[in-house]
């Protein structure tokens, strides 16, 4: 459900192209939304052919031709009823990589707490490749960086005193 109304959302501020709508995801939004290419156009399509959207096809000299795409009034209801939706509701966040926690007791402390750092390092490195975007400093969109941020900064802090505790620090 997020992925289409992040789709629909962008394309409401005016009409794109999959390759812009992608970029704007990556540079704007970064590690906070998870999204590949082909899933975004894989969404594109079916939200055409659901009549959310609508495409022309364009083409650029010798380029491939290229679907721009723009929401529909179906498209712009759609949105505003997930939106809403979105907002009231709230779901899980997706903690695959703290399954290995739950067998962190299976191995030595002087083996899980280097391990531990890794992931620490990992995860600085992800908190610092957030960085705030001028265009959004203020804005909505920022909203998402923020969460993300906190979150792995909780994630951090937390892991810095897993860390801590296996060393019996």
């Amino acid at each position: 459900m997020e992925r289409k109304l992040l789709l629909l959302g962008l394309l409401r501020g005016s009409e794109m192209y999959g390759y812009q709508l992608n970029e704007i995801i990556d540079t704007h939004m970064g590690t906070s939304v998870h999204l590949t290419r082909p899933t975004a156009y894989r969404l594109l399509n079916q939200m055409a052919d659901d009549g959310w959207v609508t495409f022309n096809e364009e083409q650029e000299g010798r380029r491939p031709t290229r679907r721009v795409f723009t929401v529909t009034e179906q498209g712009e209801r759609v949105f505003q009823e997930r939106l809403r939706t979105c907002l009231a509701d709230y779901a899980y966040p997706d903690y695959q990589s703290a399954i290995c926690l739950a067998f962190l007791d299976q191995l030595e402390p002087s083996e899980a707490a280097p391990l531990l750092e890794e992931r620490r390092e990992r995860l600085t490195m992800l908190l610092e490749s957030l960085v705030v975007d001028d265009a959004h400093e203020t804005g909505s969109i920022q909203l998402v960086i923020d969460h993300h941020k906190r979150l792995l900064q909780a994630e951090l802090d937390w892991m810095q005193e897993i860390i801590k505790s296996l060393s019996g620090s």
